[in-house]
């Protein structure tokens, strides 16, 4: 085990981030737990003895209260898992303007990170996205249309927002990594769990809500198993600025996801959409 570190992770009131922070706090590590629901997320952190704090990232407000709070308590952060997400169903716009499977997905982990900036250097950090085989399987990002105001569907929505998870991980380490960011995404595998609830996707309806496929899909814990090998071991153990599944660098991508030039204009246009100077 290495070095006890503060590990913030959010989307941690239930699934792969409250199973991910339990094996962490396990090995000796000091979680914090970030969530949504103000009693699930303070019964995770009651359980674990863990700091927590509530936001909705569906409000970029509740993302900038975010980053406020964790630099006043948490002024030294080792690794920020941007782990909440989620797939839903009809084309809903938030009170921000914005898409919401690209916004809750992609739009607040990279304001987020933004406003976490120099705590992070200052931190030599690690910054882990929980991504998705949706980025292969269904996403084709245009960026001049991220809202997907011209070609939405649910799975193209969280296929265009996983892969963006992607992009912003290899835009991360080539922008920052010399000044002591590392960064990776997962896959976490096919879960058992509520994230997917509301979707509309046929698709994704037969992924997670058919009895017949659901009994083959792994447990939160397991799907954790990424995300805490990468948040507990050392970033020389893996190569930042890339994607992986099993514990590997993925062999099968979708081709946008290598592309330099692709995540610098998405870089700039994430920007541009939260306010953030580049």
């Amino acid at each position: 085990m290495t070095a006890s570190k503060t590990i913030v992770i959010t989307g941690a009131s239930d699934g792969i981030g409250a199973a991910g922070a339990q094996q962490l706090q396990h090995k000796g590590h000091t979680v914090v737990i970030v969530g949504r629901s103000p009693e699930k997320t303070r019964a995770v952190a009651r359980e674990l003895g863990a700091d927590h704090f509530v936001a909705d990232f569906s409000r970029l407000d509740d993302v900038r209260s975010l980053a406020d709070a964790l630099r006043i308590r948490h002024p030294h952060i080792d690794v920020l898992a941007n782990n909440a997400g989620g797939v839903f169903g009809a084309k809903s716009i938030t009170s921000d303007g914005f898409e919401l499977t690209l916004q809750v997905n992609h739009l607040a982990p990279f304001l987020l990170t933004h406003l976490l900036h120099s705590t992070l250097v200052e931190s030599r950090a690690t910054v882990i996205q929980t991504a998705s085989v949706a980025a292969r399987l269904f996403g084709r990002i245009d960026v001049s249309d991220l809202n997907n105001d011209r070609r939405y569907s649910p799975n193209k929505a969280y296929g265009d927002a996983k892969l963006a998870n992607i992009l912003f991980t290899r835009e991360l380490h080539n922008r920052f990594r010399g000044e002591g960011i590392s960064a990776a995404a997962f896959h976490p595998g096919f879960i058992s769990s509520g994230f997917a609830g509301s979707t509309s996707s046929n698709a994704m309806k037969f992924i997670y809500r058919n009895p017949l496929v659901t009994r083959f899909l792994g447990t939160p814990a397991t799907g954790a198993d990424q995300l805490v090998w990468l948040a507990d071991s050392a970033p020389t153990e893996w190569t930042s600025g890339r994607y992986y599944e099993k514990r590997a660098v993925a062999s099968r991508v979708n081709p946008q996801s290598l592309s330099d030039d692709l995540a610098r204009q998405l870089w700039s246009a994430s920007a541009a959409m939260t306010g953030v100077l580049v």
